[in-house]
This record gives structure tokens, sequence and C-alpha cells, in this order.
């Protein structure tokens, strides 16, 4: 029986993508892999199937008159798909939702330990507001319960549809919580929008003193934080996620009080990325109603392993030394921090270049952890198994 044929147009920079769809059961590939820059209307009308990632608007300009009925995103995010238009036009699509989930929580769990030896918060006394309690959010707050934080749940959706038992409202989060976190997806209008969530009016509210995003640039307006920054010495921000990326804010990227700046790369771990190319792959496969055959666990490399000196008395400053030497945040933080001197196209450059060329980050689930007096501290144990076992149960 002949194969049927299949032109698959990809971005270069969706990890694995050759070994992952140079060839599927029961259809003749013709894999284009380009930059995407490249990825325009005329190399798409004879294409059957798009995989992008987030720098590619895929929407009516960019797709109708051509032959595609495929599109996948190898990321999270999803707001560059012009999602009613494609199933208006009877185009499927699929994202990554979930894939990388384990190590925004890596990224998460570093970060907070990171405020707390530097004395910005004291971990057992400071509330966290979680604003959006999906994938991410729910695993973050079950993770932060863990290492003793007071919680504040807000998820005005979920509210909707489950009551007002758990959640708390924003009003609520504004005058108690110590650091407010988001974890929501872009949503331009609507009543659940949350362009621009955080702005000026929001931080004028705000008893606080932290803001983190590790979510979408554009749910927090830079200009109002900066302000919001300028104003106490004691606040501070937590940025992984910027408004217009890649041409980011000189003026945050430089404050002082954005204690730790990272290009977009929570999810980057070299696993999350490799869950991302996956997720696409499995959503193609469903598509064709073909078994997959690809598994990322066989491109990805060995289990990686970290040797720590003796554990102190002190847990908190334990487990920030095992967590950072897990996953060197401080790397991202002074790589980013360098750039302040740039501006226009050269930090935009660097800002994109750094993202695709990301040094290797392993997740936790794949580095062995040895100690030196043979006992990795109890903290830091009890909080992987805490998140391992609840990234199994939102599989």
């Amino acid at each position: 029986m002949s194969s049927q044929p299949l032109k698959i147009v990809a971005d270069a920079h969706i990890w694995g993508v050759k070994p992952a769809f140079s060839s599927l059961p029961g259809f003749d590939v013709d894999l284009h892999v380009v930059e995407s820059r490249e990825i325009t209307h005329e190399l798409l009308v004879d294409a059957d199937v798009l995989l992008t990632r987030s720098s590619t608007r895929v929407d009516a300009n960019l797709l109708k008159g051509t032959s595609v009925r495929f599109s996948a995103t190898a990321t999270i995010g999803d707001d560059h798909y012009d999602k009613e238009w494609l199933e208006d036009n009877g185009i499927a699509w699929a994202n990554a939702a979930g894939s990388s989930t384990g190590s925004v929580i890596e990224y998460m769990l570093t970060a907070l330990l990171e405020l707390h030896v530097q004395g910005r918060i004291t971990i057992p006394d400071t509330t966290i507001g979680i604003i959006g309690v999906g994938r991410i959010g729910s695993v973050l707050a079950t993770t932060c319960k863990a290492m003793g934080l007071e919680l504040l749940l807000c998820d005005p959706p979920r509210e909707r549809a489950e009551g007002e038992d758990e959640f708390a409202s924003v009003d609520r989060l504004l005058s108690e919580a110590d650091v407010i976190t988001l974890h929501t997806p872009l949503i331009r209008e609507g009543m659940d929008k949350t362009l621009h969530l955080i702005d000026s009016a929001f931080l004028s509210r705000f008893r606080g003193r932290g803001i983190i995003n590790a979510a979408r640039g554009s749910c927090v307006d830079n200009n109002a934080l900066a302000d919001w920054l300028d104003e106490d010495a004691g606040r501070f921000a937590i940025l992984d996620c910027w408004e217009g990326e890649p041409r980011v804010s000189r003026r945050l990227l430089a404050h002082p009080q954005v204690v730790i700046a990272t290009p977009h790369i929570a999810g980057h771990s070299l696993d999350g990325k490799a869950a991302n190319t996956q997720y696409a792959y499995n959503a193609l496969c469903r598509y064709l109603q073909v078994e997959p055959e690809w598994d990322m666990e066989m491109a990805l490399p060995l289990s990686l392993a970290v040797e720590l000196s003796a554990c102190t008395a002190d847990p908190w400053y334990d487990t920030h030394t095992a967590a950072t030497m897990l996953y060197p945040i401080t790397r991202d933080v002074e790589t980013m921090k360098g750039w302040t001197e740039l501006s226009g196209d050269a930090l935009a450059k660097s800002f994109g270049e750094y993202r695709r060329h990301y040094p290797v980050r392993r997740s936790w689930d794949h580095i062995e952890i040895e100690v030196s007096n043979g006992k990795v501290p109890e903290l830091l144990e009890m909080l992987i198994h805490v998140m391992r076992s609840h990234l199994l149960g939102s599989c």
C-alpha cells in the first residue's frame, strides 16, 4: 500500500523536531524545518501541517487559502493562535498545555527560596496570593502549602463553577497577601480579562510587597510596575515574562528591586522542552489517527548527578543550597541583568538568542542527588515528593 503524502512546516527551534516528525506511520512525510521568520503564507500554500512556537501568529493572514488543516504550537501558551478563526475554518489545533508544569514549579520554588535567603520574605510567615489556579497554579499551591506558606487562591472562572469555599477575591488578595504571583493565560477582553490585570489601580490597592509574573508578559502593565517599585524600596518583583518580548523594558530590567529577572525560561528545562514536542507530536498522531512511535525519553540524555556538601542546622539554607544546585537560577539572572546597557535590536537579540540556546537544565526528576553526609535535606526531599505526586496526578 502506498503512503499518503504529508507536507509539514515546522519551526526550527522546536526541540527534537527532525527525529520526531521526519516519519509518521502510513505517511510519506515532506518535512520543512525553517526559522520562524520564514514561516509565510507562500510556504504554507500546499502544506498540510504547521508546527510553531510562540513567535508565529497563526491566523487568517497566515493560513487563509492554504491547505493547512492541522496546526500545533510546542508551547504552553496559545494566545498567538486565533482559535476562533481556526475552528470556524475547520483547522484543528493543539497546544502543549501542561508540558512544562514541573519546570515552572521548580523555577517558582527556587525563586521563593532565593527570596527567603535574601531576607525579603520569611517563608513560614508569608502569605502568597496565587492568581490563576489551573495546571501550574494548582501544583504551585500544593507545593507552597507543603513549605508552610499561607495561601490565598484566586480564580474567578473556577470560583463561579465550583463555589466560593476554596477561593479568595482579588480584593482579599490585595489586602492580605504579602506576595502575589500570576499563573493565568493572556485574555484580552471579557469578564475574565487578564490583559494588564496588574495595573496602576491594582498596585495602588496592594498592601503587600512582592509581585511575581511567570505567566504572560502583558498580564502586567510594566510601566505601572516600575512606578510602584519606585515608590518604596521595600517592594520587589520577580519577572520571567515581560511585556513586548523580546523588546523588554530597560527600566524594569535595570531596576534594583527586580531581584530576579529571567528571559521567559521558567519552563525551559530540557525535559520541559522535550515534553512540548511530545505533546505536539501526540496531538498530530491523534489527528492523523496513527499510533505514536517517537518518544522523547529515547532522545533525552541520561540522568545527571549533583553532589551537595554536608547539611547545616538550617533547613531553609540547606534546601536553598540544594535547589540552586539543581537549578542555578542566578546564572539566568546574572545573564539577563548583564543586558542592561543594551537597547532596541541588541537587547531583543540577546533575549531571543538566550532562549534559543538556553543552557541545559534538567528536570529534578532526572537528577540524582548525592550528599557527602549521605542525607538529602528533608525539606527538599519532601517538596520534590509533593511536586512529583501532584504532577503525576494531573496527567
